[in-house]
Formats: C-alpha cells, sequence, structure tokens
C-alpha cells in the first residue's frame, strides 16, 4: 500500500498539503491524516478524492507511534511521502511563560518530529520524500518567541543533515521556511501580535506557501523559503552577523 502521511492535518498548512498533493501525486492508495481533532479531519477526508485513514491523536503519544507502526506493518505499508507539520509556538518573553508551555514547544516541533520521521524511515523506498514544517525563524534567534525559533532551528538542522544521510538511499528531505502565514498558528501562539505578526506585508497564504513547497520538494531542495521577503531575510541573516541584526530589533 503506498501512503502519503500528514500530520497536523485538520487545519492550516497540514489540511493544504493534504488538498494540494491530493491533486498532484498519482499511484497513492490512502491519505493517512494525524492530528487532534478528529471531526476537522472527517471533513477533510470528505473533500479529497484519494481515500483517507484518520489517526485522531496527539503525536506526542506513545500510543500514536504504537498504532503507526503497527498499522505500518500490517499494511506492508510504501510511504512515498511524510509531511511533518503538527507544531506550535507561544509568543513572549520566557521569564513570562511556564515550562510547561516551553517544553510543549520542544516536545512537539522537535521530539514529536523525530519520533514520527524515524518510525517512518523504513517503511520509505528509494524515490520517497520527507518534508518538514521549519520557519524563517530558525534562521535568527528570536528574543519573545525563542522556543519557538530554536525548535525550529533543530527541525532546519535535522533536515538538512537527515537529507545528506539518506541521500544514497535515494530518499529526499525538504525543510520548509515560511514568515508569518495566514492560519490558526497566528491568534493561538500570540505572534499576531507581536512584531513578527503584524507586518501583514510578509505574510503569505498557506495555498501559496504549500504550492512552493511541493515545488521545491519535487526539485529536490534541501531548504524552500516560500515568499520574496523571507528569501531576502534568509540572505540577510547570512551575511549581516546576528548581533547586529538583533541590535537594530531591540532598537525598533
Amino acid at each position: 500500500m503506498k501512503v502519503v502521511l500528514i500530520t497536523g492535518a485538520s487545519s492550516g498548512l497540514g489540511a493544504e498539503f493534504a488538498r494540494q498533493l491530493d491533486k498532484e501525486v498519482s499511484g497513492i492508495d490512502e491519505f493517512w491524516l494525524v492530528a487532534r481533532r478528529k471531526e476537522r479531519m472527517e471533513e477533510l477526508a470528505q473533500e479529497l478524492t484519494h481515500p483517507a485513514r484518520i489517526f485522531a491523536n496527539d503525536v506526542r503519544n506513545r500510543s500514536l507511534y504504537e498504532c503507526l507502526e503497527w498499522q505500518l506493518n500490517e499494511e506492508c505499508a510504501d510511504i512515498k511521502i511524510l509531511v511533518n507539520n503538527a507544531g506550535c509556538g507561544f509568543n513572549g518573553f520566557v521569564t513570562e511563560q511556564s515550562s510547561e508551555k516551553l517544553i510543549d514547544v520542544l516536545d512537539i516541533n522537535c521530539t514529536a518530529m523525530t519520533a514520527i520521521t524515524t518510525l517512518c524511515i523504513p517503511f520509505m523506498k528509494r524515490g520517497a520524500h520527507i518534508i518538514h514544517m521549519a520557519s524563517s525563524a530558525a534562521y535568527l534567534p528570536q528574543p519573545g518567541f525563542a522556543a519557538y525559533a530554536a525548535s525550529k532551528s533543530y527541525v532546519l538542522n535535522f533536515s538538512r543533515a537527515l537529507g545528506e544521510e539518506l541521500r544514497s538511499r535515494g530518499i529526499y528531505v525538504t525543510a520548509v521556511c515560511p514568515g508569518p502565514v495566514e492560519t490558526e498558528f497566528l491568534k493561538k501562539s500570540g505572534a499576531e501580535k507581536s512584531s513578527y505578526g503584524l507586518k501583514k506585508y510578509v505574510r503569505m497564504e498557506a495555498k501559496d506557501v504549500v504550492a512552493e513547497a511541493i515545488r521545491g520538494a519535487k526539485r529536490k531542495q534541501t531548504v524552500v523559503t516560500p515568499g520574496l521577503a523571507m528569501k531576502g531575510f534568509r540572505l540577510l541573516t547570512k551575511v549581516v552577523p546576528h548581533e547586529v541584526i538583533l541590535k537594530v530589533m531591540r532598537k525598533l
């Protein structure tokens, strides 16, 4: 059974990946959708032309990993595309947040992503692709968004290293690093109220981010930075010392 597996599939970028990949891919038997909100995924499944299997669970739960591994073995699954999209973040200084919130960010963005990726790799063959949703926040430390930015730096660097390790096996890894995207995340994270979120001229629609991510993955790009503004930001962080950028941000 050939499978596309998407985490964080109940809304936003995850749901958009399902919609666009549903039209883009051929020869797929099922889409496997992972998220907590079952009703949302059931609604999404009605939109897809491919059959969809729903896993309503938190990506941090060991029970999810056991269920996925059992079903992958049971179906002799061949994962053609894995999209690790599940993530979270909270705006605010570290000293203003509880340790539980900070640990949630790391558990979901880093630990769960790593667990699901390593679980799925044995079920991937030559030509398979892994897409990890990182963020442009990965390019620079983000005061007021510290844990989120640090976690996405992990996603970016893990993806690039993993891609090198898997290249000889013909499995490709793409890290996608968008700026602010018009999804529920902006409101839930509080980023909409931050300087990062208020710059509406750099915000992108989910459909445009996903379309660029899929194009980049097809080209076997290791990193995709959607939007001209964020491409410029990535270049800036490469040529200007981070201390200088942070000093300017502090003054602004």
